[in-house]
């Protein structure tokens, strides 16, 4: 190990969506609206605060927080757990695709039976016009 205190290897590089799951997350432990600078110290000391006001901008076009100005600065709160993010992330890839019913018609055919069966249920439930909202679901 260098005088430094690092050991000269890079951090390891995090998957897609991971840091942004990371930085929900950590929104959706705060005890309400934060700083970005508050979501930096929960997510971990080697990220720059930069890179999580950036973060926190990606995850605000993507609706899954909002933000209130509090001063010079802002306060996030999140608007959808990491669920919801998930979902988000899926709508996107959905949306970038000219032929839907094929993509719909691929995923459903490689879910496996347990999760297949689980879909079913869900369209059921939501035709049904008494059908209470899912988990992450507001009424709007």
């Amino acid at each position: 190990m260098k005088r430094d205190g690092h050991d000269g290897r890079r951090p390891r590089r995090r998957g897609q969506g991971e840091l942004e799951a990371q930085v929900l997350s950590a929104l959706c432990e705060a005890p309400g609206p934060v700083t970005a600078a508050w979501v930096q110290e929960r997510v971990g000391g080697d990220l720059a605060y930069t890179t999580v006001v950036t973060i926190l901008t990606r995850l605000l076009a993507k609706s899954a927080v909002t933000r209130a100005r509090d001063g010079r600065s802002f306060l996030w709160t999140p608007a959808a757990d990491g669920a919801g993010l998930a979902a988000l992330r899926m709508r996107k890839v959905l949306d970038g695709e000219t032929n839907r019913e094929a993509v719909l018609a691929r995923f459903v055919t490689a879910l496996p039976p347990g999760d297949e069966q689980l879909l079913r249920d869900l369209l059921e439930q939501a035709e049904r016009p008494d059908a209470a909202p899912g988990p992450g679901e507001g009424e709007g």
